[in-house]
């Protein structure tokens, strides 16, 4: 069921490594045959069966960056856990390479549940997951499908659908720059195929060009620098290909989170460009639920969109770890 990945085996990760847990290299398959590659963090004592969480994200990063340091981090506080690298990126499977998709992305957090639902140590009524960026949108469609989730966290989400076909700030929500984006892609389509590749639309600048918007500058002091960079993510090498997200643009998830029963907690920065997703999908996560008690919203005051990737004094960790704690016990 499984490819054979070749996967690394030192320690290259953007943070630290800690004493106080144990990692180790897992693989686990989608039910669209592709395998994905994780890092597990198990506590390094234990009793029992633990409470285990799935985390991916950000949109184009890896499992190197901030979704093992919130992986590494609840471990240490308890909880057994895998960052995994998502569908066609990373050292996960899949081709063409930097592509991306709402229903094969949203399996990856299904298929995690699945890995998790089936080892010894994990309690399967025990299971949540964590999303982060773009894959906060996807972590929240996951916990729409599947029951097996008893508790979801988004950290400075995007919906990736809704900024696809509607631009940043819904600047573009037209048919007219819909059409335009619909006609580019159609034609890079027929090159890609004339080339027999598929064209790349490049990594990120190593220096924000003039007038750059805020958070441009603030995906380049992260991805481009010492602090996040990691020779496998979007900030470096192709990047994304330029057909990736295609699909995004005609099928938008979320259609149905106000039916979500299990807990629900929605974390993003105040001064962050991206917290209309987080508050907008948030009401209407709500909207006509039966199921309120257990959602939150929790915005911190001051902070920007990649505050919430890797900085340690800004990410709400004991209120993560109080909501995994009180909605998988």
């Amino acid at each position: 069921m499984e490819e054979k990945l070749n996967l690394t085996s030192e320690w290259d990760k953007t943070f630290p490594k800690s004493q106080n847990v144990d990692h180790r290299k897992i693989t686990f398959h989608t039910r669209y045959g592709l395998t994905l590659a994780a890092d597990m963090y198990t506590p390094k004592t234990y009793e029992g069966k633990l409470a285990a969480i799935a985390i991916s994200g950000p949109f184009g990063a890896v499992k190197e960056q901030a979704s093992g340091l919130y992986a590494q981090t609840l471990a240490e506080r308890g909880f057994l856990t895998i960052a995994f690298d998502p569908s066609y990126t990373g050292e996960s499977s899949g081709f063409p390479r930097n592509v991306a998709s709402p229903d094969i992305n949203t399996e990856d957090f299904l298929a995690a549940v699945d890995f998790l639902s089936v080892q010894e140590n994990v309690d399967p009524e025990k299971i949540g997951i964590l999303g982060i960026c773009g894959f906060g949108g996807m972590a929240l469609n996951a916990a729409a499908l599947d029951t097996r989730i008893k508790a979801t966290i988004t950290s400075t989400m995007y919906d990736m659908t809704r900024v696809n076909a509607n631009g940043y700030f819904d600047e573009e929500d037209n048919e007219e720059s819909r059409y335009e984006k619909r006609k580019a892609m159609s034609l890079q389509r027929t090159l890609d195929y004339k080339n027999n590749d598929y064209a790349h639309a490049g990594a990120l600048p190593d220096e924000a060009p003039e007038q750059a918007p805020q958070y441009l500058i603030d995906y380049i002091d992260y991805y481009r620098t010492k602090r996040g960079y990691h020779p496998r993510s979007q900030g470096n090498g192709k990047g994304w290909n330029v057909t990736g997200c295609q699909s995004f643009m005609n099928m938008p998830i979320l259609q149905y989170s106000n039916e979500i029963r299990s807990a629900v907690l929605m974390i993003h920065g105040e001064k962050a460009h991206s917290v209309y997703f987080t508050k907008d999908a948030y009401a209407n996560m709500i909207k006509d639920n039966k199921y309120t008690e257990n959602k939150e919203l929790f915005i911190i005051p001051g902070a920007v969109h990649t505050d919430l990737y890797d900085q340690m004094d800004i990410i709400p960790f004991d209120t993560i770890t109080d909501f995994y704690q009180t909605y998988l016990k």
